[in-house]
This record gives structure tokens, sequence and C-alpha cells, in this order.
């Protein structure tokens, strides 16, 4: 466009007659010292302006939905068997074995002699004599005599009355209500657990047996009995020792959650209603009556007897006898004999015992689970957009419309302002085209 217009200024400078005002810069610099034959229609030029136009496309975007899918999972469940296991513990019993020793004992004897003495024994008698006296017997006669009293007979009757009460009569209505309630999710872990355990062993105690009297011979062969110290008794004693084993041991713990869940709860709400009922009540009164009873009378009068009875009489002698008895002598002397007795020896030996395990075990199991997905799925929409394009547009001169043949080409003025005039119209024009865009599509 730049060059498009120094082209025309250059031939209209050449075509100028006036080559003084035309000679200055190619007759460029000023409109105003063209001649008129400059100012004719041939001076037309092309713009262009710009147009913008909206116009709408298709955008494809992705969007996500969700959508529920069944699926099968495997939970895992840790049960527990019970496992038999076979162990030996160490059992110390005492046996005995015989051992032979010597002894004396003292051998007692017993011879009888006889014996007379006298003594007294006494001899008792029995004898009956008669003893007479006098008692007195109750004599007991029965009559009867009238007796009459006036009493007080009660006659009952029934009589209704009303009785208004307010009752609440129970009105159920059904409501679901939200309720809360914790449950336990087992949550498996294996902490390590310190046990003790240990085994038995066996160490030898000595028992010292106390003094015992023991009866032995002299120089000149009396017995006499001394103290002597018999050997002490020798057994094990069983001796437990602990040692402490780390094991890592399954722990289930549970942590709550809560659940919510609404249910329908039924409540009772109570309405006053009245009732009118009869209630029999009875009235009672009192009638006077005269009523005749026979009394029983018992009198008592008294008759003396006379009565024998046989007393027995009981008489003691002494009388004298004359016994013999044996009284029994006991002689000691001492005997020497061969005793044996048992004694206790420790002997080991492995004693087999059944032992319970709860071995754990994990038990796997499909359970259906039913899950939540995103699924993308692809829209389209008609997004607008703003077009530019230069559209060519012929701007012609103002001096082509008469305004030249008054000589206004020659003065520099051509009826139209000067701020109007060429070099008002070329920079615009070329303004025009700076500011068009370049047509491009948004987006």
């Amino acid at each position: 466009m730049k060059k498009l217009v120094a082209l025309i200024v250059a031939v209209s400078a050449v075509m100028a007659g006036d080559v003084a005002n035309a000679r200055s810069y190619f007759g460029g610099a000023r409109y105003a010292c063209c001649p008129q034959t400059v100012c004719q229609p041939t001076a037309c030029y092309t713009s262009f302006k710009v147009e913008r136009q909206t116009c709408y496309r298709t955008v494809f975007e992705t969007v996500y939905e969700p959508e529920e899918y069944t699926s099968t999972r495997t939970v895992y469940e840790t049960t527990y068997e019970d496992v038999q296991q076979t162990c030996y513990r160490t059992v110390q019993e005492t046996q005995f074995e015989e051992k032979s020793y010597t002894v004396s004992r003292p051998v007692y004897e017993t011879a009888e002699r006889e014996e007379t003495y006298t003594v007294q024994r006494p001899v008792w008698e029995t004898s009956t004599r008669e003893c007479n006296y006098t008692v007195r017997r109750p004599v007991w006669e029965t009559s009867e005599r009238e007796c009459r009293r006036t009493v007080m007979r009660p006659v009952t009757e029934t009589m209704e009355r009303e009785c208004r009460r307010t009752v609440m009569r129970p009105v159920t209505e059904t409501v679901n209500r939200e309720r809360c309630y914790t449950v336990c999710r087992p949550v498996q872990s294996v902490r390590t657990v310190r046990r003790v355990v240990g085994h038995w062993t066996s160490q030898p105690v000595h028992i010292p047996v106390p003094i015992v009297p023991q009866w032995t011979v002299d120089e000149c062969g009396r017995p006499r009995c001394c103290m002597v110290q018999c050997p002490g008794i020798t057994t094990c004693r069983r001796v437990w020792c602990p040692q402490v084993v780390e094991e890592q041991v399954p722990v289930t713990t549970y942590v709550r959650e809560v659940v919510r869940e609404n249910c329908p709860v039924q409540v009772t709400r109570y309405v006053p209603e009245t009732v009118v009922e009869k209630v029999p009540y009875q009235v009672c009164r009192m009638v006077a009556e005269e009523v005749v009873t026979k009394v029983p009378v018992r009198t008592c009068r008294w008759v003396c007897e006379t009565v024998t009875k046989q007393v027995p009489v009981r008489t003691c002698k002494i009388v004298c006898e004359t016994q013999t008895r044996k009284v029994p002598v006991t002689t000691c002397r001492m005997v020497t004999e061969t005793k044996t007795c048992k004694v206790p020896v420790c002997v080991t030996k492995q004693v087999p015992y059944q032992v319970t395990h709860r071995v754990a075990r994990c038990v796997p199991r499909e359970e259906t689970v039913t899950c939540t997905r995103m699924v993308a799925k692809c829209v389209s929409r008609q997004v607008p957009y703003q077009v530019c394009r230069m559209v060519p547009v012929t701007v012609c001169d103002s001096c082509g419309s008469g305004a030249c043949s008054t000589g206004g080409c020659a003065t520099g003025n051509c009826g139209v302002p000067q701020s109007e005039g060429h070099e008002a119209r070329r920079p615009e024009a070329e303004a025009n085209a700076k500011e068009a865009p370049t047509p491009a599509t948004e987006g």
C-alpha cells in the first residue's frame, strides 16, 4: 500500500506543470502545490476496512459420569483350629530299696502268781407291807340353762352409682427415626509377646534323721541304752529354671464405626377419654334380733375313798467272802534282730502329655461389592469465535466533484478542509491497513 501511494505521488509530480513546486520531495511533501489537473478522479485509491464475523465451531469435551458396577472381591477371615501336640515332661519318682541293719529290742515275758484276799459283799432283800390312805375323788354333773340375748344382725343391700373417670387411650403411629449404632470392625496385627518357659532340674537334698535310743551291752555284759545317730536320707528335689522366649502372636483388634440407618419406630401417644361406668356398692344396716341359747353348766362334788397300797421295802446285809486272783509279773530281756528298711531313691522318667494349641488359619471367601466408577463420555457443543477479514474499499478524492474548476487545487484548497484533504485521507488508509489483523481462527 505504501508503494502504491508513493507511485501515485511520483506520477502526479511528473505530470504537474509547475516543475519548481513539484520538484521538492517529488511533490509529496504537500498536496496543496499540486496543479488542477492532478485533482482528477484518477487520484482514487483502494483502501481496506476490517469486518468481524461471528462463526461457530464444534468442540468436543470429555465429561465423567458416575456408574455403578458389581465386582467380586476376596475377603480373608481368620479361623482357629485346635491342634493336639504330644509333649514330654520329666517326672521325679521316689522308689524304695531294701537295706538290712541289726537292732536290739527288749522282749517282755509275763508270768502269773496267785494271791488270796477277803472282800465284803452287800446282799439286798425285798419285803412288802400294807399302807392305807384316804383320797378325795371329784364327781362332775352336767345341767343346762337358757341364756337370752339381743344381737344386731347385719343386712346387706346392693346399689349402683355412676362413676366418671378419664382414661388415656393409646394411639400408635409409625415414624421413621434415624438410628445410630456402632459396629466393631476386626483389624489384624502382630504383637511380640514374651513367654516364660523353662525346665525342671533335680537337686539332691540331704535329710538328717533324729537320734534314736539303742540297746547295747557294756564290758560287764549288762544291757545299756544309749542314743545313736542314724544315717540321713538323700532325696531329690525338683527346681524350676525359667527362660524368657519372644513370640510373634497375631492380635485381632476391633475398630469402632458408626452406622446410621432409618428405622420405622412405633410411637404411642395417649389421648384422654372419659369413661362412664356403673359401680355396684353395698349398704349394710343392722337389724335387732333376740337369740336364745342353752348353756351347759358343770358342777363338781368331792367323794372321800380309802385306798390300800402294797409298799415294797428293801433291806441290805454285808456278807464276807474269800477270793483268789492271779497277779501278772513282767520280766524283760534284750534280743538281737536283723531288720530291713526301705531307703527312698529318686528316679527320673519321661511322661507324655497332650497339649492343645489354637492355630490361626486364613480362609478366603468371595463376596459381592457394589462400586462406583467415573466413565468418560464425549460431549459436543458449539463455541462462537470472531473472524476478521479485510474488505477492499475504493476511496475517491473530492476534487472530482468539480472543486478543481474553481482553481482550488492551484491554491491548495480543493473545497475541503485541510485536515480532510489529501494529507488526512492517505494516512487514514495507512492506519486502517495497520489495524486490520490477519484473519485467523480463534481457539
